[in-house]
């Protein structure tokens, strides 16, 4: 660390700011505001620098997840799931910067990982899209110090940038008609022809309870008479239905 010589206090504070300046970019970057706090608290920079930074990861991807996702969703299993992902990947490219070892290495264990365990189950397009910003998000903030130059304020927009582009895009969704769809088996194969459509629809209305928006005609087994058909309905205000295109286990 640089020591200034207090003997002419002004003029070395001076030199001794400036050669701190140049040494990590400008007085405004990341890693000059670490060694200042650093210094200030007379540690270690490298012992400030995890936890403060961990600490705004952990703030931002909470904000996005719970006052975006969250609160329109309703969904805690992928709460929990995004909350401990954004951290998780936050740490590991963190400790691949310290190792030095190649992103491709760790995306590659995030490629099996995802082959695993995410094919097991449906994701909806929905969730898929938030995990990819949670990832986005945590990957700015572990690799922010390896930027050179990098201002604060330029992270914390990045941040809040994701942030307001969710939440712009939830509001603009939420003043649309929310639909969801379910996958029906139908055996009344006589409906599915173009000029008993509208039979068809009254029958599955009835059967269902549900207001049927759009029906789609899929797969048609002639062999057992049967018909898949795609049923989109509207969902109410703050419904949700997490099981949208799944059918009966085969």
């Amino acid at each position: 660390m640089i020591q200034p010589d207090l003997s002419n206090p002004t003029l070395e504070f001076l030199e001794y700011d400036a050669d701190i300046a140049a040494q990590f970019g400008k007085t405004d970057s990341i890693s000059y505001l670490m060694h200042n706090i650093a210094d200030w608290l007379g540690i270690a920079e490298g012992i400030v620098t995890l936890p403060i930074m961990f600490l705004f990861n952990l703030l931002m991807s909470w904000i996005l997840i719970y006052f975006i996702y969250y609160k329109v969703s309703k969904r805690k299993d992928y709460y929990v799931t995004f909350m401990l992902f954004s951290n998780a990947m936050f740490l590991l490219l963190w400790l691949m910067q310290i190792l030095d070892i190649q992103t491709g290495f760790v995306l590659g264990l995030f490629a099996i990982f995802g082959m695993i365990r995410y094919r097991t189950e449906t994701v909806p397009i929905r969730e898929m899209t938030y995990l990819f910003i949670i990832i986005a998000q945590s990957v700015i903030n572990s690799l922010s110090l390896k930027a050179d130059g990098l201002a604060w304020h330029q992270l914390l927009f990045a941040n809040i940038t994701l942030i307001v582009l969710a939440g712009a895009f939830e509001l603009w969704s939420a003043r649309k008609q929310r639909t969801s769809t379910k996958i029906i088996l139908y055996e009344k194969i006589e409906n599915i022809v173009p000029e008993r459509r509208q039979e068809l629809i009254a029958d599955l209305e009835q059967r269902t309870g549900l207001k049927v928006l759009d029906i789609e005609i899929g797969h048609i087994d002639f062999l057992r008479d049967v018909a898949y058909i795609k049923l989109t309905y509207p969902l109410s205000k703050g419904e949700n239905n997490s099981i949208d295109m799944i059918t009966k286990f085969k």
